[in-house]
């Protein structure tokens, strides 16, 4: 949980920076949606290159580096004085190493946890809704008392820590004497994977899930300004939003380990309802309306993340998982830019 924690918490902290970085030479119109897209940009490589790496040498030395990665892009970005600097270090290189955190760091997750998969990805995955409340009203705070390249100092330093939590990451379990013959899954894991029929449909319905998954996390704020809120208005339904997607998380795991229902029809249900809620949030006119449906959304929408990768494993079975995550990460990331962009 602190690794994933650490990787999406500190991602979705740096939005709050993008509108201190004009002080730099040729800011852009969006600073904050032109880093996040560099940071989403690294996945196509991260992904499967975290899922080969982890497959050769194992989750902790990955995510390890990963680590040192994320705090070193951090470190740079503190002493950029063009915003192509804060592309290179934190899009590029932070976003790379936060990747290669989280591809091994759920692999090891799914490998320990055959039986009740579903409910520790949930507790895993969960560390970053909680990591996000914390980090919400830190960053604020951080930016007023130390200008924003105090901020990235610090978050920096977070970001170190990644590197003593990857070390904690244990080493596969032993592998059964009747596996022991069969090819190893590294690099060429990868190729076979991309002939894998259901696991290429699973890919493709999550490039169009992830299409409008984002959005209200994006748009929330913006929507909520548009409709009359004022900032605190705003603040409070995009932090309800983030409570309810950890709640969310928590809940869609536990009732995988104990419901009798196949795990993927589960996330079929879950998906459904996500996007019953997605299509109905434009109705939200007024402040109650649009945290009611936030709230829902924002359920819905955590409630999809655990089940996501434990049904990846039921697809393509465990030996696999970690190639498997890194190449849906690459799929995904084409869902990811595109969506938001092109709801507005």
């Amino acid at each position: 949980g602190r690794l994933l924690g650490g990787t999406g918490s500190t991602g979705r902290a740096l939005g709050a920076l993008g509108g201190h970085w004009e002080v730099l030479d040729s800011p852009p119109a969006n600073p904050r949606a032109r880093c996040q897209g560099s940071q989403s940009a690294a996945n196509p490589v991260a992904g499967p290159l975290g899922g080969a790496l982890s497959s050769r040498f194992g989750a902790r030395p990955v995510a390890m580096i990963g680590g040192f990665l994320a705090g070193l892009g951090l470190l740079l970005g503190a002493l950029a004085n063009h915003l192509s600097h804060l592309y290179l270090s934190l899009g590029l290189l932070a976003g790379l190493g936060w990747a290669l955190v989280f591809t091994p760091s759920l692999g090891a997750v799914g490998h320990y946890f055959p039986t009740r998969r579903a409910l520790a990805t949930g507790v895993a995955v969960s560390g970053a809704s909680i990591s996000g409340l914390a980090l919400g009203p830190l960053v604020p705070f951080l930016l007023d008392t130390y200008g924003w390249r105090g901020a990235l100092l610090l978050l920096a330093a977070t970001s170190f820590n990644l590197l003593a939590a990857g070390a904690l990451l244990r080493p596969p379990p032993p592998i059964p004497e009747e596996l022991l013959d069969l090819p190893e899954e590294g690099a060429l894991g990868l190729v076979r994977l991309l002939r894998h029929g259901p696991f290429l449909r699973f890919s493709l319905a999550f490039v169009l899930i992830d299409a409008g998954y984002y959005v209200p996390f994006v748009h929330g704020e913006a929507l909520a300004h548009e409709i009359g809120c004022g900032g605190s208005q705003a603040g409070l339904a995009m932090a309800a939003m983030m409570v309810a997607d950890g709640g969310g998380r928590l809940t869609a795991g536990w009732l995988a380990t104990g419901l009798a229902t196949p795990l993927l029809r589960q996330l079929l249900a879950w998906v459904v309802s996500g996007g019953l809620v997605l299509f109905l949030l434009p109705l939200g006119t007024s402040f109650g309306l649009l945290l009611a449906l936030g709230l829902v959304y924002g359920f819905c929408a955590g409630a999809i993340v655990p089940l996501q990768f434990a049904g990846v494993a039921e697809v393509v079975g465990s030996r696999r998982l970690v190639n498997a995550i890194g190449l849906m990460q690459m799929f995904e990331s084409l869902g990811s830019l595109l969506g938001p962009p092109l709801a507005g």
